[in-house]
């Protein structure tokens, strides 16, 4: 079951390795990269030309080095940082994040970053792909001194430029100015304020430890309180003060803790995201990551969340640090299916609240309405650990004729584990090449052995049936369960003849008076 949750979360496999230090062998393509930048960044700032949107984009991806055969070596080794993106031009996720990269590198040359930014069509350049590692798309690498090291940001523009300045020297911004607040306000919307006396001493170099080991929220440093108020209004006057600003109706929290790398950053960690976090496959890797484990995901369409959403955020507050609250659209197959595949609701349109334990494992539904009570009441029973983690299962069939009974989730127990019979049964999925085969091994067996009024033949389809006691990983899978010891079930091999499997069954039950026959 962990590998299970583990796989539903979308994993994209994104690396790094950075450097720079402009090399005199392509000093050409960086003359051509400045004459590029002047005019990218007086279009940013409205002055000149007025370019369209789709311009700006233009300009700004030329500010990206195309490496090839030709230079990517070069350019990796004659430089200190080098942040480079692998792409295929046919690949999805490739033409959603190669903007983002482009927005990221107009964003950081302002910024005056010595970091080197480049792209590979490493679907066109396999010789300069296999140079950097790259073996899928997209791939970011960032290279410091020609070493890699791997990328752990998120994947938005914003992401980028605050993972690439960290890596790069420029852990905390520090504002000094009315005029350098107010423009911070206007770029970052999510951040990490700390406000000292002075930017020095152990409580100031716990925040700076923590704000180069942090690769994904902004970290921001004043001292004048006046300029702090412009960041967080009701910031409190103290020595050193530290609080988490988002853009949300939990817009200001504030810290109250001990000033040590680790609680700062699990403060940050437990705080960085919305009351109600909208999953998506950019962000998918960090809400996994995260060190709140018990997580209630709300699958419903954009209508109902809207209606949702306020008592959500409710709710949300009540268990803050406690519980992550995740929205996904369940009409997006990609991110909601896996989901609801796990509770054999895929196919579901209406409303659904499930939870998760990722540090146990389990999964639980919410099967009342999702009505605020009823939701806040599940909330509650997770977190006291008193919710029953949820099994799916097909509905409850007629076996009144069948010579092999049809097993579900639901008459588990009653069928097999407290049932006074031996019982033969076959797991299957209806995937499975070789499940057929022993289908048909398994009917002419109940057919046999139809006389044996105390052993019973059944099936159980895994793909929609959970128990706890059932725990099987491979299929087809033939288990011999012996009504004085249904707590270890002998496992047979399903590659046997009928008359070896014939033999099994009357050598472990010690039936008599049962003639093998070859035909079976």
């Amino acid at each position: 079951m962990k590998s299970t949750l583990r796989m539903v979360f979308v994993a994209l496999s994104l690396f790094l390795v950075v450097r720079f230090n402009v090399g005199r062998e392509y000093e050409d393509e960086l003359e051509e990269l400045l004459a590029v930048d002047e005019e990218v960044e007086r279009a940013a700032e409205g002055v000149g030309e007025k370019l369209s949107e789709a311009e700006v984009l233009s300009k700004a991806q030329r500010i990206v080095i195309e490496l090839n055969n030709e230079n990517t070596e070069r350019v990796i080794n004659g430089n200190e940082y080098v942040f480079v993106v692998g792409y295929a031009p046919w690949c999805p996720r490739s033409a959603e994040l190669m903007p983002h990269f482009a927005e990221a590198a107009t964003s950081l040359k302002a910024l005056r970053s010595p970091l080197v930014m480049a792209k590979l069509d490493a679907d066109r350049f396999p010789k300069p792909a296999s140079f950097l590692s790259i073996k899928g798309f997209p791939t970011l690498l960032l290279f410091v001194n020609a070493t890699s090291h791997p990328y752990s940001g998120g994947f938005t523009a914003n992401d980028i430029v605050i993972w690439a300045s960290k890596k790069t020297g420029t852990p905390v911004i520090r504002i000094s100015s009315m005029a350098e607040a107010e423009e911070f306000l206007r770029k970052y919307q999510t951040f990490l304020i700390g406000r000292f006396d002075k930017f020095e001493g152990p409580a100031y170099e716990e925040f700076v430890s923590a704000a180069k080991f942090d690769n994904e929220t902004q970290f921001v440093e004043v001292s004048q309180v006046e300029l702090a108020r412009v960041l967080y209004p009701d910031i409190k006057p103290t020595d050193c003060f530290l609080g988490i600003v988002k853009s949300e109706p939990e817009r200001y929290t504030a810290y109250d803790g001990a000033f040590t790398m680790n609680k700062i950053l699990e403060f940050v960690e437990c705080n960085k995201f919305p009351l109600v976090t909208k999953l998506t496959e950019m962000n998918s890797i960090r809400v996994y990551s995260s060190p709140v484990k018990l997580q209630v995901l709300v699958f419903a369409n954009i209508d109902d969340f809207k209606n949702l959403l306020d008592p959500l955020q409710n709710i949300a507050r009540t268990f803050k640090s406690k519980i992550m609250f995740i929205y996904v659209d369940i009409n997006d197959e990609n991110l909601a299916k896996p989901f609801l595949t796990l509770f054999g609701l895929e196919e579901s349109k209406n409303t659904v609240v499930a939870a998760f334990d990722n540090g146990m494992s389990s999964k639980y539904l919410l099967e009342s309405k999702p009505a605020q009570s009823n939701i806040e009441e599940f909330c509650n029973n997770l977190v006291q650990g008193t919710l029953s983690p949820y099994f799916k299962s097909q509905p409850i069939p007629d076996n009144t004729e069948a010579s092999v009974h049809v097993i579900v989730g639901k008459i588990f127990d009653e069928e097999i584990l407290s049932s006074k019979k031996d019982v033969l049964l076959e797991v299957f999925t209806p995937w499975c090449i070789n499940c057929e085969a022993t289908s048909k091994q398994v009917e002419k067996l109940a057919k046999h052995y139809k006389g044996s009024s105390n052993l019973l033949f059944a099936r159980i389809d895994a793909s929609a049936n959970e128990h706890p006691k059932l725990q099987v990983n491979d299929y087809p899978t033939l288990l011999l369960y012996k009504a004085d010891d249904k707590a270890n079930p002998i496992k047979l091999s399903t590659k046997s003849s009928l008359k070896e499997l014939a033999g099994s069954i009357n050598k472990y039950l010690k039936v008599k008076n049962q003639v093998i026959k070859d035909e079976l």
